[in-house]
């Protein structure tokens, strides 16, 4: 996969699966913009440019920066706050609402018309495992990410003829600092591992390689999809 000459946008870049693609698109020659509440010491690693963006807020002028014209577009920001679904309030269904699917929709609302003028962009929303397998304690993020997944398909759909191909990666738990909770003893963690056919959980790395492969050329005949990389959980027993 080659991404020199291409602008690429990563919202949710400072840590996590969004940091992963950072560095890998980053190696390979990507122009990188990227977008989150604060940069990560990580991130400032990396040549790319920075952009101040709050999701969860009115963006105002944060992504005027932005080139002319975009060939991708990632947006990968999440949380993980799992509790029985009588102990959720209300605004925690709304701020996970917000933040998977609003921000996602200003985003791209605000990317559209330069992704159109590439001739052939991609658009990589992130999913998760439990929108799609019923996962007790997931009420909240499994019903944002369902219509992260139905915004998936319907933009797909809607800009087909634009050359903008729109697809989803639904991840299972992955190691990543959200994550962190879940994984901080060696016998949370080997519990996990067990929980998937393949014996171990996922690796930003392992979600990065995806995301990047629809961004790329090789993914050209790839749109509307919402695509597993969960360690055969979903679909195995």
């Amino acid at each position: 996969m080659q991404f020199s000459g291409k602008n690429i946008l990563i919202v949710g870049a400072s840590s996590g699966i969004g940091l992963a693609t950072a560095r890998l698109l980053h190696g390979l020659g990507a122009s990188l913009y990227t977008a989150s509440r604060h940069q990560s010491a990580e991130l400032a690693e990396l040549s790319t440019t920075f952009l101040p963006l709050d999701v969860t807020h009115p963006f105002g002028t944060a992504l005027d920066a932005l080139p002319e014209v975009l060939h991708g577009v990632v947006y990968c920001p999440g949380n993980i706050k799992l509790r029985p679904f009588e102990r959720i309030p209300v605004e925690d269904f709304r701020g996970d609402f917000e933040l998977n699917v609003l921000g996602a929709v200003q985003v791209l609302q605000a990317s559209m018309k330069r992704l159109k003028k590439a001739g052939g962009a991609s658009v990589v929303l992130f999913s998760t495992v439990a929108a799609d397998t019923g996962m007790a304690f997931h009420a909240s993020i499994a019903t944002s990410k369902a219509a992260v997944e139905g915004l998936t398909r319907a933009l797909a759909a809607e800009y087909a003829a634009s050359g903008v191909r729109v697809n989803a990666v639904a991840p299972s738990l992955t190691n990543t600092p959200l994550a962190a909770a879940l994984l901080n003893t060696p016998e949370k963690a080997e519990a996990s591992a067990k929980r998937h056919p393949l014996q171990r959980i996922g690796e930003p790395e392992d979600l990065a390689y995806m995301a990047s492969f629809l961004l790329s050329d090789h993914g050209s005949f790839i749109t509307g999809q919402v695509l597993p990389v969960d360690g055969g959980m979903g679909r195995l027993k």
